[in-house]
């Protein structure tokens, strides 16, 4: 077998594509970014919360039943899921519109329009506009020369 065909090969190509690794490293910053959420929700936007609305979210439950080992549905859990979502999308959309205006910016600044195409010509004689496709002046007569 060929060095580079088969499987193997089609696989080693596949992982070093950049798409891949590019997705790779995707994944990798945006775990970390998670983490860095979830710290900022569950230590400093939670117990801020707690100040003014006089709990703290992760002790809110339900026991469902009675005894010791009666089931717990801690909705408190949830709301922080749902605010490490709410804050995770709000920067991650800040981010890509930051991105978008300064990518923007660039964009114009290298595909500044070309200048049209000139229309009309000076008059060697006259000085006067002509058209630019005229072989004889309008005003002067003048034949031109191409």
């Amino acid at each position: 077998m060929a060095k580079g065909n088969g499987f193997i090969g089609e696989f080693k190509k596949f992982i070093l594509r950049g798409n891949v690794v590019d997705m790779a490293v995707g994944v990798i910053v945006g775990g970390a970014f998670t983490s860095i959420v979830t710290s900022l929700n569950q230590d400093i936007l939670t117990p801020i919360l707690g100040i003014f609305g006089g709990t703290d979210f992760s002790n809110l439950v339900v026991k469902l039943g009675s005894g010791e080992d009666a089931p717990v549905l801690a909705y408190g859990n949830f709301i922080t899921a749902v605010l490490n979502f709410l804050i995770t999308a709000l920067v991650i959309f800040c981010i890509v519109k930051g991105l978008n205006a300064i990518n923007d910016k660039f964009k114009k600044k290298e595909e500044a329009p070309a200048p049209a195409a000139p229309t009309t010509k000076i008059c060697p004689y006259c000085k006067s506009e002509i058209a630019i496709d005229a072989v004889r002046c309008p005003h002067c007569t003048s034949q031109l020369n191409q």
